[in-house]
This record gives structure tokens, sequence and C-alpha cells, in this order.
């Protein structure tokens, strides 16, 4: 499929756009309580959001627009979701809940985040890509708890939503607080190493231009006797 994409000049662009529009609809779903549904969308929309990159790098489409809408329309597609979640939990319904509205925000905020700690990051050091819960791990969390909701079941495996957005929003800070140390910790190593250099090329020039001076030679004077 993607060879066929690539071959038919699809812009990689343009399936970037129709994943986030189906996140989009994902999260009027999960606002509507149509969580299977909303389910079923959000592994559409992300394969469209896996394909994009793939079509790119084969038909030699990569560009840095490209990435840079890519990275952007994905804080969108996550923030999308969250919004819609705590739409569904807010409203006078049966399935009302403050908690789970306060834990969707936690995690909306938590996944912003991590997002630009990283963002942040790389524009300091290589790569801030680490921690537990990146957005494909969210992505997979939100499947699983969108597929196992059936109200009414007793089942043990059924409604893990509430459990999943805890997931979510402690995993997420988690997430933070780790690529917060790290960076500082890379930033440490890294400062720690430019003040050696400097040292020893301060101990070096001053070797040479100590090296350099030559002592004038004392000559022994002969008085006549």
């Amino acid at each position: 499929m993607v060879r066929w994409l690539a071959h038919g000049h699809i812009n990689p662009n343009i399936l970037t756009i129709i994943g986030v529009s189906l996140n989009v609809g994902c999260g009027l779903l999960f606002g509507m309580g149509r969580f299977f549904s909303a389910g079923i969308a959000l592994i559409i929309a992300n394969l469209f959001d896996m394909l994009d990159g793939q079509v790119a790098r084969l038909s030699g489409r990569v560009t840095r627009f490209g990435g840079f809408l890519d990275s952007s329309l994905d804080r969108l597609s996550d923030m999308v979701v969250f919004v819609g979640l705590m739409v569904f939990y807010a409203r006078d319904t049966e399935f009302h809940s403050t908690l789970n509205v306060f834990l969707a925000g936690a995690g909306l905020m938590g996944s912003v985040m991590v997002s630009y700690a990283s963002a942040r990051a790389e524009s300091l050091i290589p790569k801030c890509d680490v921690g537990f819960l990146r957005r494909p791990e969210r992505v997979v969390l939100f499947i699983i708890g969108a597929l196992s909701t059936f109200p009414g079941s007793t089942n043990y495996f059924s409604n893990r939503m509430p459990a999943v957005l805890w997931v979510l929003a402690v995993g997420s800070y988690w997430t933070f607080a780790h690529r917060m140390y790290h960076t500082w910790r890379e930033l440490t190593e890294l400062e720690t190493k430019t003040q050696n250099v400097e040292k020893q090329s301060s101990y070096s020039q001053a070797g040479s231009s100590t090296g350099g001076e030559r002592r004038p030679e004392q000559r022994l004077v002969h008085k006549p006797g």
C-alpha cells in the first residue's frame, strides 16, 4: 500500500491532514459516548499517521515543512481525544464523573508538556525521546480504553477507560520528569566537557608561550690581572 501511494504521487501532507481529520472525528465520537466507534476511528486515523512518513521517504518527498506539519498536527490529534473524553464525563448523564474529567485534563496537560519538553530539549541536545509514555503508547491506551467500553457490562476487562486515564495522567508527568532529568544530565555532561577542553586549551597556550621565551645568555668577562 505504501508503494502504491508513493508511486501514485500522493502528497504525504494530504495523508497527514486525513489522519488528523479522523482524529477530530474520534474526539467527537468520544464526546457523544460512542466509545467503540471512536476506537475504530482511532485505529484508522493512526494508520494514516504511520503511512505519511513512509510515503514521504519512499517517494523522496521528505521536507522540513512536512515534518513540522506532522509534529504539530499530532499534538492536535492528542488534544481533541482528551477534550472529547472531558466533554463525555462532564455531561449530565449516568457516566458523569468529576474525577475522570480531572484525569483527562491532567493527561492532556501532561501529554503537551512531554511533547514540549522533547522539542525544547532537542534544540539543546541531539535527542530527547526517553520515557515510557510517548505518543504511540498513548494511542494504544486510548484504543484499549475505547474498545473495552461496554456500558452495563460486569466483566472485569470491560469499561477500562477510567483506568486508562489514571495511567495517562500519572505516566505523562513521569515521562515529563524523566525528560527533564535526561536533559539536565546531558547538558551537565556537555558543559563539563566544554570546560575541560577550555582548560586544556588555556594550559597548552600558556605552555607554548613559556617555552618560546629564551633567557639571555650571560657572558663571563675576564678582567686582566
